[in-house]
């Protein structure tokens, strides 16, 4: 009769069928240290249970993104009977994911439909390449968006008149900006946070403690990016619209119908917080009042579109337009300068 212990006892063969590991790399993993040697029996190598406990720790550390070399550290540990579940729930929480969006599935008529009715090969073959969208084996009609609020993103820009090739060009340069900020963050919470989890091998205790840190510190990086990105977004924006404005306001008025103000029409008094003003219905003369190199030419009106002040207005405030448009007048006139003094006479 056969006992339970025998039951228990491998062939190498029947080792390699259970564990789903080829019958060579049980031998390398045995000469590297990573798995027990096995107990000899007459002319036969015998494994049992715990060999294969360990080759299949050892297929999932590998899934998981360990190298062989940490492996058979954190073996070692264990076997030293520092615990081997406390570190595996540490790497269960790290490689939980770190968003809470779920995939879906979207069919190849939805996503025509959802860039413009027309399928964009190139485009779709580009999202493939970046993970935007996953290939479901067996569905071809079908794909899988592990972020919908990304695609959703891709999809509101092409609406907006943004091309799919700029989209996904866009999407490489964030993706690896945002790599360098995760690799950043994580260096810096190592530093001052879990060095000294990694002097030595964590005890169970100190795993469990490693693992609630992570999952206090993990929406710490991404609410950092986002209060970042308003920041910067707030002030290169503004940046942005007072600079394109600027120009605009530098440049004669574009002609449209009806009689233009004349140059000699006196501008307005800035406006006061609460106080209506007077706005003439095609244009608005503003008072280049800025400060001249000479000091001596006097303050001069000229008409500007009605949108374009109301748009500095709302920027910059009433009592400042003047200011702003004097300042962005100063600023084409010198670049204007520059352009000249940069041409060389001997050129045709």
């Amino acid at each position: 009769m056969t006992t339970a212990e025998e039951q228990r006892a491998y062939r190498i063969e029947d080792l390699s069928h259970l564990s789903g590991t080829t019958v060579r790399t049980i031998r390398a993993y045995t000469d590297r240290g990573l798995l027990p040697k096995p107990v000899r029996q007459g002319r036969a190598n015998v494994y049992d249970d715990t060999h294969l406990a360990r080759l299949r720790q050892i297929a999932d550390l590998l899934e998981r993104g360990y190298t062989l070399a940490s492996i058979k550290e954190l073996l070692a540990a264990w076997d030293a009977g520092t615990g081997l579940g406390g570190v595996l729930g540490l790497v269960g929480e790290v490689d939980r994911p770190w968003s809470d969006e779920a995939p879906a599935r979207i069919g190849v008529d939805e996503l025509t439909e959802t860039f413009g009715g027309v399928m964009d090969l190139t485009a779709v073959e580009e999202a493939l390449r970046l993970g935007v969208l996953e290939a479901v084996p067996g569905h071809e009609d079908e794909f899988l968006a592990p972020s919908p609020s990304e695609l959703a993103v891709a999809a509101e820009l092409h609406r907006a008149g943004v091309p799919l090739a700029a989209i996904t060009g866009h999407l490489r340069e964030l993706r690896g900006r945002v790599e360098h900020i995760s690799e950043r963050f994580l260096e810096f919470t190592t530093e001052y946070v879990f060095q000294r989890f990694l002097q030595h091998p964590p005890t169970d205790e100190e795993a469990a403690e490693a693992t609630d840190l992570i999952r206090r510190l993990r929406p710490l990086a991404q609410q950092a990016v986002d209060a970042e990105l308003a920041r910067a977004m707030r002030l290169r924006a503004t940046e942005h619209i007072r600079r394109h404005l600027g120009e605009a306001a530098a440049l004669p008025p574009a002609a449209g119908p009806g009689p233009a103000a004349p140059a000699s029409t006196p501008a307005p008094a800035p406006a006061r917080p609460g106080r209506p003003e007077a706005a003439a219905p095609e244009a608005i003369a503003a008072e280049v009042t800025g400060p001249r190199a000479d000091g001596a030419t006097p303050p001069v009106a000229v008409p500007l579109p009605a949108p374009t002040v109301a748009a500095v207005r709302d920027l910059v405030g009433a009592d400042r337009v003047p200011e702003f448009v004097a300042a962005a007048a100063d600023r084409e006139v010198a670049a204007r300068r520059m352009d000249a003094l940069a041409e060389r006479p001997d050129r045709p």
